[in-house]
């Protein structure tokens, strides 16, 4: 399983009471595509310019397509670039892949806010993102916080020494805060129409 698919899968698990924004859990997917691919030597970063090596195949379908679509022209492509490029609907992709897998028929699963439902997964699959979550590995733990899946853990990033996985935390860190002011300016122009049209 790739860290993509155990974060997937630990915003399929949020308790009732929590929401996940599917286009924080896309972003959030999108850097985990990158950590992963970095991991996987099909890419290194230069400063934060996504750099493309050889075409590896990681045989992961959604993670080779996102080796695929990495940008392979200088001056290449920005992490923060890439997360709102391979973002879009991300989610929902993962959540199909997941769904795919798993032991039962589609749409048969409890009902999840995420996207209008919950998915039979593959138990073990499940069970093993859970323990790495609980363990609070700090990419997952991070990624995991930016998502809205969990609690903020400040104190999980320090456990990260790696330069390219820093930078890419950092990018997806400032996506969902630029997405999260984007929604509260929606928010305040649909009130403001909203007053305006009741007459005030």
């Amino acid at each position: 399983m790739t860290t993509a698919q155990d974060l997937a899968l630990v915003a399929l698990g949020v308790t009732p009471g929590r929401t996940v924004e599917q286009g924080d859990l896309s972003l959030a997917l999108a850097a985990a595509e990158v950590i992963d691919l970095v991991g996987a030597g099909a890419l290194t970063l230069d400063e934060d310019r996504m750099v493309p090596g050889a075409p590896v195949r990681t045989g992961d379908r959604l993670l080779d397509e996102a080796a695929t679509a990495l940008v392979r022209e200088e001056p290449f492509e920005t992490v923060e670039d890439w997360l709102w490029r391979r973002g879009r609907g991300l989610a929902a992709a993962y959540v199909d892949e997941l769904e795919a897998d798993g032991p039962g028929a589609r749409g048969r699963g409890r009902r999840n806010p995420l996207l209008g439902r919950r998915p039979e997964v593959d138990p073990a699959a499940r069970d093993r993102a859970e323990r790495r979550r609980a363990s609070g590995e700090p990419v997952l733990s991070v990624l995991a916080a930016a998502a809205g899946a969990q609690d903020e853990k400040p104190e999980a990033e320090q456990g990260i020494a790696d330069d390219a996985v820093t930078t890419v935390l950092a990018a997806v860190g400032n996506a969902v805060m630029e997405l999260e002011a984007v929604r509260q300016r929606r928010e305040i122009e649909d009130a403001a129409f909203d007053n305006v049209w009741r007459g005030f």
